[in-house]
């Protein structure tokens, strides 16, 4: 079979302009961004990888004029407007730590993302590990089939992908049930339909899945948030 060699065209997720699709278990992590009276100005949002830390982050810093800085790349700066800081327990400590005073000083909001709890993280320094214990936190919990099936078609109209309802509800009974998973599919099948210059069947849908059910996919467990670039280390989100 002749196949086309893809260009490495990255994908761009459209954190900015996608509207979040709520479901039941993402309502009480959108009631606490809702509200303005988050303790000590400090919310963390948790939750498996791909079920929408990231995008809620890039929604909230551009509704309030914020910054979204991955966790990774936070440095000793002080603040000058909200802040988004996803994968927050990747930051090096003294610089969240830094961030959390200073931000409560100014009285800056900031917003975190984890996979866990605080009280999951391997949290060193004390003071560090008091203020995130104060921190409200709210639980992005799985998936119902709605929201699976909303954000399985969202994922390949984006990629502009036009696959069939009947290939659709194969990949969702046949992959892990899970935002990530479904990200990852979505990604895997763009390259194969590009390299292959053909529409997307259920037999490329299958080797998909096999793919992945055999290399047990990082995608059945959340964050490939999103699966797009790494953040910068100072994303602006009002790009």
């Amino acid at each position: 079979m002749n196949r086309q060699l893809p260009l490495p065209f990255p994908y761009t997720p459209l954190f900015d302009h996608a509207p979040f699709l709520r479901a039941p278990c993402n309502e009480a992590a959108l009631a606490w961004l809702d509200r303005g009276d988050w303790p000590q100005g400090r919310l963390l949002l948790w939750g498996r990888a791909g079920c929408g830390k990231t995008h809620l982050a890039h929604h909230w810093s551009r509704r309030h004029g914020g910054l979204v800085v991955a966790g990774a790349m936070l440095r000793l700066e002080p603040p000058t407007r909200p802040m988004a800081i996803d994968d927050a327990d990747l930051a090096p400590e003294r610089a969240l730590l830094h961030l959390l005073n200073a931000a409560a000083e100014l009285g800056l909001p900031v917003l975190m993302t984890a996979r866990q709890p605080a009280s999951r993280w391997a949290v060193r320094l004390p003071d560090l590990a008091s203020r995130l214990r104060a921190a409200a936190a709210a639980e992005i919990g799985p998936a119902d089939d709605s929201l699976l099936r909303s954000l399985l078609a969202r994922l390949l109209a984006d990629r502009q992908l036009a696959v069939a309802e009947p290939v659709q509800e194969y990949l969702l009974r046949h992959l892990p049930r899970t935002q990530g998973a479904l990200r990852e599919a979505a990604a895997r099948i763009d390259r194969l339909a590009l390299a292959d210059g053909k529409a997307v069947t259920r037999q490329l849908a299958a080797h998909v899945v096999a793919d992945m059910t055999e290399a047990e996919m990082p995608g059945s467990d959340e964050d490939l948030d999103f699966a797009g670039p790494a953040l910068s280390p100072m994303h602006g989100a009002l790009v």
